[in-house]
């Protein structure tokens, strides 16, 4: 309830203002949205953010975002079962773009190892989980803008609302600083800009001009981004030479061991082996034991390096890609394990054939990169509707067996 009549009006102001810049009519406004917005700016304001720079950061912004909220409940390294997230990030595709984005900034990368101690693989293994090597930031409608968004969950996200007024304070200390300009701060749901994904606060920490043009763009310069993730590594405890993990082959009783830590050493001798034979680096090295699918799964002996990599995104899931990813980009082999998937289901080569397949026999136009979308899911179901099964458009063994034929 408004308490007074200086307050009434103030809030009628603040939201004819706004409309007005927007070119909406306050009718179709939010008026809760917008007094929530003209209400935040004294809390920006102790903060050091001019009434200028707030103006230009919400001027046009008159409703909350719609898709922000669907987004904060959907998040598919907490929904996804983990080989359905590795196979969509973990796979022949992420890897060529990898190994082509290595040739193609090798300096680059070669100086930010040499000043950071970052493996560049892993950085590049960092892009792509993040944005694809930069090719989200070409599709609108993966971006939001930056202050709408981070306004919309302080607005309507109670979960969310105190982490979201942070960032979006930091976001407009991005704005004041001419950093970047207002149209160009876009990132995703929850404010993570540019090619490497930053939240505002991420950025003011941790931002570096690696081009050096004078001015950190993590939005335009792949140089700056990469930088950027490298001095977040490294100023988080980031152990240069070292491994991330070790893929493990489980003994039947390695589930009482899950979450445990002790020296790689001490893990051979309870009967943890790398697939293959291999042998261990660094007997004394410290690791903790995950079994990410259970007891029945493969295992991983995760280093300190595994829980740096966490820092930019808490995960477990999210950290175990890059550190698989970054292995195959550097050149290495991937999982020697099979993942306990259900019965009938593919794994990601027979993703892969099932896509080139279709494609070959003119049913699909897409990339083939292990994904099954809509196009995918469409192409699935005309060969299945032609080829006399039920067109249920899902990818299965029975399907890759009836494409081989």
């Amino acid at each position: 309830m408004i308490r007074n009549r200086r307050t009434f009006f103030r809030h009628i102001a603040a939201a004819l203002v706004i409309a007005a810049a927007s070119g909406a009519s306050p009718a179709r406004a939010d008026s809760g949205f917008q007094n929530w917005i003209n209400d935040f700016y004294a809390t920006a304001a102790k903060n050091g953010i001019s009434r200028e720079t707030y103006r230009q950061a919400f001027a046009g912004v008159t409703t909350p975002d719609p898709t922000v909220i669907e987004k904060a409940n959907h998040q598919p390294e907490f929904e996804h079962k983990i080989w359905e997230y590795i196979d969509s990030r973990v796979n022949p595709y992420t890897k060529r773009i990898g190994q082509e984005m290595a040739a193609r900034h090798a300096r680059t990368l070669a100086a930010i190892e040499r000043h950071f101690g970052v493996d560049g693989s892993v950085l590049l293994a960092i892009w792509s989980m993040e944005s694809n090597y930069g090719a989200i930031l070409e599709k609108d409608d993966r971006l939001h803008y930056v202050p709408r968004a981070l306004a919309t969950l302080a607005y309507a996200d109670p979960k969310r609302a105190k982490f979201a007024r942070t960032q979006l304070i930091a976001a407009l200390k991005i704005l004041q600083r001419g950093d970047v300009a207002p149209r160009d701060l876009t990132g995703s749901w929850a404010g993570a800009m540019g090619h490497t994904q930053f939240i505002p606060t991420s950025y003011l920490l941790y931002a570096v001009d690696a081009d050096g043009n004078g001015h950190r763009d993590i939005w335009n310069s792949v140089p700056d981004a990469l930088a950027t993730a490298a001095n977040l590594l490294k100023k988080n405890g980031w152990r240069t030479g070292e491994t991330w993990g070790y893929e493990v082959v489980p003994p039947a009783n390695a589930a009482k061991y899950a979450g445990q830590t002790k020296t790689i050493g001490q893990w051979a001798a309870l009967g943890f082996v790398r697939p293959g034979g291999k042998g261990f680096r660094n007997p004394g090295m410290r690791a903790e034991l995950k079994l990410p699918s259970g007891g029945n799964g493969p295992g991983f002996l995760m280093t300190r390096n595994f829980f740096v990599i966490k820092r930019y995104n808490a995960s477990d899931s999210y950290a175990l890609g890059v550190g698989l990813l970054a292995d195959q980009i550097a050149g290495y082999s991937g999982m020697h394990q099979r993942w306990p998937r259900p019965a009938g289901s593919l794994d990601i080569s027979e993703k892969f054939e099932l896509q080139s397949r279709l494609k070959e026999l003119g049913y699909y136009s897409g990339e083939v990169d292990g994904n099954f979308g809509s196009g995918s899911r469409a192409a699935i179901q005309a060969f299945q509707a032609q080829n006399g099964l039920a067109p249920d458009g899902e990818p299965n063994q029975h399907l890759l067996r009836a494409l081989r034929k």
